[in-house]
């Protein structure tokens, strides 16, 4: 998906949604992937999953690749 296209999607979440989403996203750039990338795949992907990959030595960004 374009990044044009998500931003998009974004201005329609509701507060909730949105609390939720930036929730995500702290939590994946806690991980190390970087901001930009945490933004487009917050809710997407199950940040447990990557969390736990990385705990056990995974590269944060090879752990979202694998997960995606």
């Amino acid at each position: 998906m374009l990044e044009t296209q998500w931003i998009a999607e974004l201005k329609g979440l509701d507060l909730e949604d949105r609390l939720v989403h930036d929730w995500r996203v702290t939590r994946l750039i806690g991980l190390g992937v970087p901001q930009s990338t945490a933004e487009v795949h917050a809710d997407r992907v199950d940040w447990h999953q990557i969390a736990g990959l990385v705990r056990r030595g995974c590269p944060p960004m090879l752990a979202l690749r694998i997960i995606r």
